[in-house]
């Protein structure tokens, strides 16, 4: 082995060493493309290196890293497969050798931020990896005419298989995240479309049905009054109609509550909250609440597990004293409830089960889940029930 041939095995091997460093620094396909285009043209003495990466819809290639000054140009380079050297290249999963005057080769497409004719010499391979197939194409070019090898054209696999698999990666949790962006915003606007509903639903509740039944009432009262002849029966009826409407008329009001409880909207969460914790018969409870407004949807959530929760303590637990908390901290909205009532057996009486309000706290975890949160339940006969409900909040910047 010569001194060239030992010089080049560390070269490789240092490379290697880099690439497994770049690859498990994270999962994004951006800063990985660029630090494989550096590290490249450092290894194998070209100037400049571009990775090109196959994008989600498999039809093109994006030019996704690439050694400075070209790496301004990320993002903005997209090749369809089939066209130019790189799409050739990908369609057919085979390297291209270009010596010198690529300006013949039917296949070559230039791009002039590229600044394709300063470069003499370049080697296109395809970057694949066996269990997602093509990934994307690696180039290296270099201004001065070379005679690539066939050694040089192998080490170019080797390394786009390397990043291959890494690249692989960094795409599905791309993907993932994205898919998972956009299930959040898609809940997010089904909750906000049924909050609309639901506060359209009660302003023609309050300004149709209730306000008829208000005067419904009053015009009762001057019958009332009024009324000559068989003042008894007359007076009967009329009693039994003003009974009717207060029924109705309550019934309104708690369908208007259900749909959207109006002290969110005077009062927001915090007031909200205390307001409900006073509320509660028979059950003294303390609260802890941080002043802080959420997104609709959120607030609403947070309320109705509330509300959810102290029925239970009403109800099942047997409490005397509970302690309401509401906080923030992280970018995480924290509610929790804590009695001391007798408890229950949690192996006993899943979410599902019908003793202890199983069907409430059944309704409580989903509530929790749609808006992106979790619901967490402690509990042991004789000591008492702690619920946890926390629900990650977006970050401004995400907004």
């Amino acid at each position: 082995m010569t001194s060239a041939e030992v010089l080049t095995a560390d070269r490789e091997l240092a490379l290697l060493r880099e690439l497994i460093q770049a690859a498990s620094s994270g999962p994004g396909v951006e800063p990985l493309a660029a630090a494989a285009a550096r590290m490249i043209t450092a290894a194998t003495g070209t100037d400049v290196c571009f990775v090109h990466v196959l994008d989600d819809t498999d039809r093109s290639l994006t030019l996704t890293g690439a050694t400075p000054p070209f790496d301004s140009q990320a993002g903005k380079i997209r090749l369809p497969l089939g066209q130019g050297v790189s799409g050739w290249v990908a369609s057919h999963r085979e390297p291209v050798v270009i010596i010198h005057d690529k300006e013949s080769d039917p296949r070559y497409k230039p791009f002039e931020s590229l600044r394709g004719s300063d470069f003499t010499s370049m080697v296109s391979v395809p970057m694949e990896t066996d269990p997602g197939g093509l990934v994307g194409v690696l180039n290296v070019h270099t201004v001065e005419r070379r005679e690539f090898t066939r050694r040089d054209v192998e080490l170019l696999l080797v390394i786009g298989r390397l990043i291959a698999g890494a690249m692989h990666q960094a795409r599905l949790h791309r993907q993932l995240v994205a898919r998972e962006r956009a299930h959040e915003n898609f809940v997010e606007q089904v909750i906000q479309a049924q909050e609309i509903e639901r506060r359209r639903l009660a302003g023609d509740i309050h300004d149709g049905i209730s306000q008829r039944l208000v005067t419904l009432s009053y015009r009762l009262d001057a019958a009332s009054r009024a009324v000559g002849d068989d003042v008894e029966t007359a007076a009967e009826q009329i009693a039994l109609a003003r009974e009717l409407v207060a029924l109705t008329l309550g019934e309104a009001r708690a369908a208007i509550s259900g749909l959207r409880p109006p002290v969110l909207d005077d009062l927001g969460l915090a007031g909200g909250l205390a307001s409900l914790a006073r509320s509660i018969p028979q059950v003294i409870v303390d609260v802890e609440l941080a002043d802080t407004r959420l997104p609709d949807h959120v607030e609403l959530a947070l309320y109705r597990i509330a509300q959810e929760c102290l029925q239970n303590v009403v109800k099942h637990a047997e409490a005397t004293n509970a302690r309401l908390t509401f906080s923030i901290n992280d970018d995480v909205a924290r509610l929790e409830i804590e009695d001391n009532g007798r408890g229950f057996d949690r192996f006993e009486n899943p979410l599902g089960g019908d003793e202890m309000g199983g069907y409430g706290l059944l309704s409580m975890s989903e509530r929790a889940e749609i808006v992106g949160g979790r619901l967490n339940i402690r509990s042991r006969p004789g000591s008492g029930t702690t619920v946890t409900a926390t629900i990650p909040l977006p970050s401004p910047s995400a907004d």
